[in-house]
């Protein structure tokens, strides 16, 4: 479990490709300070565990799957990931709860410059449209962030879209300061509105097969 507050900037030393897996390693001091074999540490908001290590640096094998899921396929040696380490029971929780599982992938559309802040627009996919909402936490690239805004409603569902405004410690601590329109980023929504949403078709489902099932004029007794 992790809280979405970035500990350090590590750096991809070394892309291992292992038939359809890799073993990822990174350069990060902090991170690895106190790690320990079998240790969870989220790179650019992916879970990984540790296998080796050395005093600087760490490595974890991504498999295929995550591979698929997220950016990590396109990383290579000299790529800046954001680090953090499992949260400590008892800490405080200075973002939000943060598993590491990433849903998917979203890609830039366009950043806008304010006055020491940035504004950063985001293409969502039809699936996780309904998962992010206003207001709402979002972990990009293992980044705590609120959503500042969302698309319409009434806009296509293939062409929804969320932003969010970045401070200038966000822009200048973690990866999001270098992006740019076109740039791919791992995404994950709040755990609570996956929950909601799988609640919510089971419903449906159950609401579907029973109507399916009734006699006819059931309803009517």
């Amino acid at each position: 479990m992790f809280t979405g507050i970035i500990e350090e900037l590590g750096t991809v030393t070394a892309v291992d490709e292992r038939g359809d897996s890799v073993a990822l390693t990174v350069r990060g001091p902090l991170v690895v300070s106190d790690a320990q074999h079998g240790d969870s540490i989220s790179v650019s908001g992916v879970c990984l565990t540790v296998v080796e290590q050395s005093p600087e640096t760490f490595t974890a094998f991504v498999m295929k799957q995550t591979l698929d899921m997220s950016a990590h396929g396109s990383l290579r040696a000299g790529d800046r990931v954001n680090l953090e380490r499992a949260a400590s029971v008892g800490d405080r929780l200075g973002g939000h709860i943060v598993q590491g599982h990433i849903d998917g992938t979203a890609t830039v559309l366009l950043t806008d410059d304010g006055d020491g802040w940035r504004r950063v627009r985001f293409a969502l996919t039809p699936e996780l449209s309904p998962l992010v909402v206003d207001k709402g936490s979002i972990a990009i690239d293992g980044v705590s962030l609120t959503v500042s805004a969302v698309s319409p409603e009434s806009v296509a569902p293939d062409a929804a879209w969320f932003e969010v405004s970045l401070i200038p410690e966000t822009l200048a601590a973690t990866t999001l300061g270098a992006r740019v329109p076109g740039d791919r980023v791992n995404i994950e929504t709040d755990v609570l509105a996956r929950h909601v949403r799988r609640m919510l078709r089971l419903d449906a489902a159950a609401g579907a097969a029973g109507a399916a099932g009734a006699p006819v004029g059931a309803e009517a007794r």
